[in-house]
């Protein structure tokens, strides 16, 4: 089976979220996909105030809503309006169907504010996504980098944390997290090179890595290839592909009674 941790109705065709969701589910199944995870509507906001959070949010609980045996989401939240974010996690994971929260770029991570975030996402066996990216060009001023990650993870070392994109720099990012066994890499994003996976798995162990594609800004076919045709035993093939993320996510969809 294949579990994709990340995908987005953004760089999809369609007018509306239900049109979007039929157009990215056709392409997942030309390749096998079983179960996506969705998070952050259309167009993107970089910087969303609390009004564009919950829009957002209301696309992607349209687009799964009749989906709900192939698609999860992910509540977007920003650590710039913390008490939205609260709110946001209360309307749509702990008295709706998503199962975690989607973090991007309008605030680093490191910065102290968003712990209380973690917490409820901790009461409510949340997934956390960090978008992490280090750029040789300068990261964007709210882009939170692999290491901004590792300083929320000491801080909370009980809470599994995802780090987005493995960093983009993926040797970089696999190296920045090694230290913190709380925090699982994911594979979208970037060009499908040789040896990102295999040396994720050599130095993190397989149980700590996420298939994720980064569809629709990139294709299923792409991102699948690096895990597909990596040199790693089968056993390791299978827990990056599906089972790492349904362990992540077996507390949540227990907890609610749901059977995957």
């Amino acid at each position: 089976m294949i579990w994709d941790l990340h995908c987005h109705l953004n760089g999809v065709d369609g007018r509306t979220p239900d049109e979007r969701i039929v157009q990215l589910l056709e392409y997942a199944d030309r390749m096998h996909v079983d179960r996506m995870i969705l998070f952050m509507g259309f167009p993107f906001s970089a910087d969303p105030t609390p009004a564009e959070l919950r829009r957002q949010n209301d696309q992607v609980l349209q687009a799964i809503s009749h989906w709900h045996d192939r698609c999860f989401g992910f509540a977007y939240v920003s650590v710039r309006h913390v008490e939205a974010g609260l709110a946001e996690i209360d309307r749509c994971i702990a008295h709706g169907p998503l199962v975690g929260i989607k973090l991007w770029i309008a605030g680093r991570c490191a910065e102290p504010q968003i712990d209380s975030l973690i917490t409820r996402c901790a009461e409510l066996n949340a997934v956390v996504f960090q978008h992490t990216w280090s750029k040789i060009t300068g990261n964007e001023p709210g882009e939170s980098t692999p290491e901004d990650l590792v300083a929320l993870a000491r801080r909370h070392p009980e809470v599994p944390l995802i780090c987005g994109h493995t960093g983009g720099d993926w040797e970089r990012g696999i190296r920045a997290v090694r230290c913190c066994p709380n925090i699982l890499v994911d594979t979208a994003g970037s060009d499908p090179t040789a040896g990102f996976v295999e040396m994720a798995v050599r130095e993190l162990g397989p149980e700590r890595i996420l298939f994720g594609s980064d569809a629709g800004g990139r294709s299923f076919a792409s991102q699948l290839a690096k895990v597909q045709e990596a040199l790693i035993p089968e056993a390791a093939r299978r827990l990056i592909l599906s089972g790492n993320l349904r362990r992540l996510l077996t507390p949540i969809l227990e907890s609610r009674g749901v059977r995957f």
